[in-house]
């Protein structure tokens, strides 16, 4: 491993599916690989409708950002994917919930599938504490 980058793993987020790390630090940022709504204990997907697994996307990728010593209010830029974009507004409902001010930039990007079976898929760039 580069001097230059640290990977990062968070023990309370549910293990990589694949040959990937939960998030690499670089020079004050960290940047989290995708959360599908898996529960952590068992591995298995979590929620029926696009909201519920929007809020165990997002549960996960705090677990991976707390595990950096940050929160997701640090987040500089997240990214969603969704397999159904009529399924935004709900969506946006519960992910306005973990960003109730300063909301970072984001993007929403339709897909034809995710891992697993999953709706909704969610990154992120945070600007660690600290610099």
């Amino acid at each position: 491993m580069a001097a230059h980058r640290e990977i990062v793993t968070a023990l309370d987020a549910p293990a990589a599916i694949g040959p990937y790390s939960h998030a690499v630090r670089v020079n004050g940022l960290l940047f989290c690989s995708g959360q599908i709504p898996l529960d952590p204990s068992t591995g298995e997907l979590v929620g029926d409708t696009a909201g519920e697994q929007t809020r165990q996307c997002l549960a996960n990728l705090g677990a991976v950002v707390a595990a950096a010593g940050a929160t997701l209010a640090d987040a500089a830029q997240v990214t969603i994917y969704v397999t159904d974009m009529g399924a935004f507004g709900e969506v946006n409902e519960v992910y306005a919930t973990a960003f109730e001010s300063d909301p970072p930039a984001r993007v929403t990007i339709g897909v034809a599938a995710l891992p697993k079976g999953a709706q909704v898929e969610i990154a992120a760039v945070i600007a660690l504490p600290g610099g």
